[in-house]
């Protein structure tokens, strides 16, 4: 299940003390960005340039290689808000799936191998995206790929285990994306492998890719 923004509108009423539907057409600064996100969002962040948004109080984020986090996003998995950077795409996941990652890999038989999936949890930060998504900022700037939506109530549901943060049932299922991050990362993974064997070995040496 995607989560999309609808775009921004204009509000004459939306002053800089205000949280309007967004932070105007240009990239906001420090201060209208944090207070765009603790407002709209009710996530804490470090309201510094550039901008953090603290993990560990409202969610948890996986992180895993762009190539593999694009390919994730093409699989019918329920995924939250995901965002990339710095050639790292980020899955927003409830708080305290990012200590269940290890347990979980090794439940579903990933432990073994080195997929260069990750995860931030309690302590850690990310850089925040603009609201306005795609494009918004500098090349390599944070942007969101499925944005999060304004809470209207408790929040958006991010995946998680059942029965553990979740509300309802209603939360995409954590253990299904983690199986799908993973899947994806091996691939990438392969991909790479087979490039550089092709590249600086000769054509009869057998592949390993365990």
């Amino acid at each position: 299940m995607a989560f999309i923004v609808p775009p921004p509108r204009s509000s004459p009423d939306a002053g800089p003390g205000r949280a309007g539907p967004g932070p105007g057409p240009e990239a906001p600064g420090p201060a209208a960005l944090a207070r765009w996100y603790e407002q709209r969002l009710g996530w804490a962040t470090e309201g510094r340039a550039p901008v953090r948004l603290l993990t560990g109080i409202r969610f948890d984020v996986l992180e895993l290689p762009a190539e593999a986090g694009h390919a994730l996003l093409r699989r019918p998995v329920r995924t939250g808000p995901v965002l990339l950077s710095g050639g790292r795409v980020g899955l927003l996941v409830a708080a305290g799936g990012a200590d269940e990652l290890p347990g979980l890999l090794d439940w579903l038989e990933w432990g073994p191998i080195a997929l260069d999936l990750t995860a931030v949890g309690a302590g850690g930060r990310i850089t925040a995206p603009s609201p306005r998504g795609g494009g918004a900022g500098s090349p390599g700037a944070a942007v969101w790929l499925r944005p999060p939506e304004p809470r209207h109530g408790p929040g958006p549901a991010l995946p998680a285990l059942a029965g553990f943060g979740s509300s309802g049932g209603d939360a995409p299922d954590l253990v299904r994306l983690v199986d799908a991050a993973a899947t994806e990362c091996h691939r990438v993974r392969l991909s790479r492998a087979r490039a550089g064997l092709r590249k600086g070995s000769p054509a009869d040496q057998p592949l390993a890719f365990s």
